[in-house]
């Protein structure tokens, strides 16, 4: 179990930006493999560690707890270590594989790509080679993909076959293009955030129960 078990024929399922009980319930029935807490004070996702710390012990067992950083100090990753029960740790600012390494300090932890017009793919996974995982999201202002998928077809073939058991991918998916892109890419896991909301920054139980029907699904297709 949890979002880094990698099986060719079960696409693992990540749901972010959780921040209430009925969140947390919904995913969970839902399936998913794992939530993600954004601990960005920017975002309007964003969760302080106490609210993470209270969530947290809804999940059931195997369902990882991701926590989402964006260039945070020290400091203030280490309050959400001492507060929260993370199992997963996503670096998904402008962090240094050093800072990766020493921040997360043996737990396990992935690293965001902004996935832009001629992104060096080999060079990413070279630089980062130490990650768990690597998740692909979009390239746009700021720090999150936005919503918007990027050119799943920019990925190349070698790569996404070789990086297979590592890549998690995001960036505007939703419950009607989530098919296409696991037939494509076969990642070990999906990640979304935006596309199960019913406005900005509120999930719906109904579209996320759909998403990782739509993910399921497309794993019934995938030749094993």
């Amino acid at each position: 179990m949890g979002l880094l078990t990698y099986s060719p024929n079960r696409t693992r399922v990540k749901i972010c930006g959780l921040k209430t009980p009925v969140d947390i319930d919904a995913a969970v029935a839902a399936g998913v493999d794992a939530v993600g807490f954004v601990f960005y004070p920017s975002s309007v996702r964003a969760v302080t560690p106490n609210i993470a710390a209270a969530l947290i012990p809804r999940l059931p067992t195997g369902v990882d707890a991701v926590g989402l950083v964006v260039n945070a100090s020290r400091a203030q990753f280490e309050a959400i270590r001492a507060t929260c029960s993370i199992t997963l740790w996503q670096f998904h600012g402008d962090e240094t594989p050093a800072q990766c390494e020493e921040l997360a300090a043996g737990d396990p932890w992935m690293r965001a790509a902004r996935v832009g017009k001629d992104f060096a793919f080999d060079d990413f996974s070279l630089q980062y080679g130490h990650a768990d995982a690597f998740l692909l999201d979009a390239l746009v202002e700021g720090y999150g993909g936005g919503g918007v998928p990027f050119d799943w077809q920019g990925i190349p073939q070698t790569w996404a076959k070789e990086n297979a058991p590592r890549v998690v991918l995001s960036g505007g998916l939703n419950a009607h293009n989530v098919g296409e892109a696991i037939s494509r890419l076969h990642p070990c896991a999906v990640d979304v955030s935006s596309g199960v909301e019913i406005t900005r920054g509120v999930k719906d139980p109904a579209l996320m129960s759909q998403f990782v029907e739509a993910v399921r699904a497309a794993d019934a297709k995938t030749p094993i």
